[in-house]
């Protein structure tokens, strides 16, 4: 079983932010998976091929978090979680099939 971890914090100028909501913005859920996705191209060079989230908690822009990956072998998991622990979505993917 491997880990990978990296920070996240979406800034507050972020495009996908307007309209997310006025007066009481937040990160749209699809901004934070394409940094899960991020995360794990950078960890190992995979794409997603399938993916199931839940999420707990909305993440707000310019807070702290974090995004951990843990690779059992078959899947790999991840979980976004606040600076003080209160996570913020969790799931699953798959990685995508290299295409020869």
């Amino acid at each position: 079983m491997t880990k990978h971890a990296v920070r996240l914090c979406i800034a507050p100028e972020h495009p996908a932010l307007p309209g997310h909501f006025p007066g009481d913005p937040l990160v749209p859920g699809v901004v934070v998976l394409e940094r899960v996705a991020a995360a794990l191209k950078a960890w190992k060079d995979s794409a997603v091929g399938k993916l199931d989230a839940k999420f707990v908690r909305p993440l707000r822009p310019g807070e702290e978090a974090t995004i951990a990956l843990d690779d059992d072998g078959a899947r790999v998991r991840f979980e976004v979680t606040r600076a003080d622990g209160g996570v913020l979505a969790r799931g699953t993917l798959l990685v995508a099939e290299r295409q020869a």
